[in-house]
């Protein structure tokens, strides 16, 4: 995938005013199945996949014993004790390691069925029209709710998982596939063919990135990583202490409880760009560091500069003032509420 085709400006307004086509097939894919599949994930994630039914994604995350986010994944409820783990591309090895240290202890089996599979993304506001050109026509994909999914033909090819989920802040869809079932260049050209009319672009990894950023989704090596834990990221909504016990409970309880540092976003007041690493400092005493910048850009919707940071709680409500160096200088910039659109 590469950064850009066209350019992430016109990849960017095509996602957010038409539609976008993004081959992430690097994601991983795993499998989880057998009688205690639900027991190993309810172990190894924060949130409470007890509560999936069949056809239903859900959004979660992997901690160490620490609190520390080993990933943060999409869950597929396929049926009872049959499920799919889409986790980083990145963190492939690492994720399949982590869970596999822990599965001996359940009755499943978990296979790493990544180099098997492909994944497209649909993504925009004409996505739905978009899909339901080149799916059954008895199949409104209008009426695919959020964070579900089914399985169905797209353009004459078999056994594609279309899902409701995306990583743009716009209505699209995923579609998984395995390579061997169906053919990926036919799907690829497919879209593109029938997103003519509709203005689609295909869109590489710079304008994921924008999108995301505009949305606040959080980004794995960026945002959140192994020295973060779920309530300090503001991902506590997912994290459900009250399922009963799983890697790392103890320590977010400790955390939710004790917090030092909140993950906030904000606007920078004049023409920078505030990349990730940069020092966020008191504005009224600029030897005090008082943060660090993850994640930002100039928000090509937005036409600001926008980004997140991890800043201590005493500058996390919104409305705080806050100065970042750049280079060689420092700018203010304001805490705002996400996500920024």
């Amino acid at each position: 995938m590469p950064v850009t085709y066209a350019g992430i400006k016109i990849e960017h307004n095509a996602v957010r005013e038409n539609v976008g086509l993004f081959d992430v097939s690097h994601m991983g894919e795993f499998f989880v199945k057998g009688p205690q599949a639900l027991d190993l994930l309810q172990y190894v994630t924060i949130n409470d996949v007890s509560k999936m039914v069949d056809g239903q994604a859900q959004y979660n995350a992997m901690c160490y014993e620490d609190g520390g986010i080993v990933d943060d994944l999409l869950i597929y409820k396929m049926a009872d004790e049959h499920y799919m783990l889409v986790v980083n591309a990145s963190n492939i090895d690492k994720d399949y390691a982590w869970i596999a240290a822990q599965a001996p202890k359940f009755d499943c089996t978990l296979i790493n069925e990544s180099d098997d599979w492909c994944l497209l993304a649909v993504q925009g506001p004409a996505a739905p029209a978009l899909m339901n050109e080149i799916t059954p026509p008895d199949l409104d994909t209008n009426t695919i709710k959020y964070y579900t999914f089914l399985e169905t033909n797209v353009a004459g090819q078999k056994n594609v998982i279309l899902a409701a989920t995306g990583y743009t802040g716009e209505k699209g869809f995923e579609l998984y596939f395995q390579k061997d079932q169906a053919d990926p260049a036919i799907i690829w050209n497919a879209i593109l063919e029938a997103g003519k009319p509709l203005g689609i672009e295909p869109c590489g990894l710079g304008a994921r990135d924008t999108l995301r950023l505009e949305k606040a989704f959080a980004l794995y090596g960026n945002d959140i990583d192994n020295t973060t834990n779920p309530i300090e990221a503001k991902m506590g909504w997912l994290t459900k202490v009250d399922k009963g016990d799983f890697i790392g409970k103890a320590a977010i309880i400790n955390a939710k409880a004790n917090p030092t540092r909140k993950l906030i976003g904000f606007v920078i007041e004049e023409r920078a760009i505030a990349r990730h690493g940069f020092e966020v400092v008191n504005p009224e005493n600029l030897e005090e560091t008082i943060g660090v910048v993850t994640s930002g850009t100039m928000a090509i919707t937005m036409e600001k500069s926008i980004g997140m940071a991890y800043v201590k709680t005493d500058y996390m409500a919104v409305g705080s003032k806050i100065a970042i160096k750049i280079r060689k200088k420092t700018v203010n910039a304001t805490v705002v509420k996400v996500p920024f659109m």
